[in-house]
């Protein structure tokens, strides 16, 4: 193989797929990238086993042939060089030369068959959605999933699609984040998928927040997304998700509405005082009032007393302070509403006046 190529070019494609590549790998060749010559492209692929990244780049080619060089090397040596240079790549044999002006940089290289590629997902069920809609999708919802969790099911998320809608939903038992879009899929049957938690946060990378489309594929246990020049692979998680409708509150007798921004940075401010490993903050509800506190093991308390409206008698609830942080960080509009029922009922949480995005939270005793 052999090709010339801009630094500019190489590094755009070796940035797309370098976040697959696992510093500590169990097969050797895990640590290298897959390179390819097709025609006037380069294409350059990573992997985990569980996940394939492949990106283009145009290049010209001199001699057609495929190789596998060692990744962070080769990405750390096209980043060092200068902007706009010209390189030359050459590989025969286990050794590979890249040639960059006065600079010449000799690579040892893996054969390219013990390569496991993924390959094109050939079969599938197609779902075309706008970027910056699947992008909001999984921003709104993607920190509630689990992290190596043992329900290995939580550790995704949950893409559910249907005729009229597409939703994305991620728990961890303790908190429930869900997020939906009106678009008219084509599809005829309900379907649920369970993303693993590495390729949502690859996808989210890629997604750019524009308004043209990409194509989601899925089938035979996998996922597929062309995004311009990459294409992400990955498996599925194989298990059934909770039923999370059952977990969403029905509407409470108890309201608070207030300015989403104010109460968020109240909530940041008591947080420098809460316990450190629980992380709960006290909420006192009562007339236009609302009041929070915390306190650490060291004595010290916070408190902030803020003008809200609410609806309902007087209560006292716990939360963990990260979960409402989260929840109001993911809100869209300068007004949200809280729906709380008891001290040992879940609170619901979504903008007030769109309930496309709703948030719950479990309560914690303090």
């Amino acid at each position: 193989m052999k090709l010339q190529v801009g630094r500019n070019e190489l590094l755009a494609a070796l940035s797309a797929v370098i976040g697959v590549v696992e510093r500590r790998q169990t097969l050797p060749v895990l640590s290298n990238f897959l390179m390819e010559t097709r025609e006037d492209e380069l294409i350059v692929t990573g992997t985990d086993l569980e996940i394939e990244l492949e990106a283009r780049a145009r290049v010209q080619n001199l001699a057609p042939g495929r190789a596998t060089l060692p990744a962070r090397k080769l990405f750390d040596i096209c980043r060092g060089l200068p902007e706009g240079a010209e390189i030359s790549l050459d590989v025969s044999g286990d050794k590979a030369t890249l040639k960059s002006g006065r600079s010449r940089y000799s690579l040892s290289c893996l054969k390219a068959d013990e390569f496991p590629a993924m390959g094109r997902l050939a079969e599938g069920r197609e779902l075309v959605i706008p970027r910056r809609a699947l992008r909001t999708l999984i921003e709104r919802t993607q920190f509630a999933m689990a992290q190596q969790d043992v329900r290995y099911y939580l550790n995704g998320l949950l893409l559910e699609v249907t005729a009229k809608r597409v939703r994305c939903v991620a728990t961890d038992g303790h908190r429930l984040a869900m997020s939906e879009a009106g678009l008219d899929t084509g599809f005829k049957d309900n379907l649920q998928v369970i993303v693993p938690r590495k390729a949502v946060l690859e996808l989210t990378r890629l997604l750019d927040p524009s308004d043209e489309s990409v194509t989601v594929k899925i089938g035979a246990g996998q996922i597929q997304v062309d995004v311009d020049v990459v294409r992400m692979t990955s498996k599925l998680i194989d298990g059934r998700f909770p039923d999370y409708e059952r977990v969403i509150p029905e509407s409470g007798d108890k309201k608070l509405q207030a300015d989403r921004e104010l109460v968020k940075r109240a909530l940041a401010r008591t947080a420098i005082l809460s316990n450190e490993k629980f992380r709960g903050v006290r909420l006192n509800l009562d007339g236009s009032k609302l009041v929070l506190q915390t306190h650490n093991p060291e004595h010290e308390e916070a408190e902030e007393d803020l003008e809200v409206s609410y609806q309902g008698s007087a209560l006292e609830i716990g939360f963990n302070v990260n979960y409402l942080l989260d929840a109001l960080g993911a809100l869209s509009g300068e007004q949200f509403v809280m729906e709380l029922k008891n001290s040992d009922s879940s609170g619901l949480i979504h903008a007030a006046d769109d309930s496309s995005a709703k948030y719950v939270v479990m309560p914690m005793r303090l």
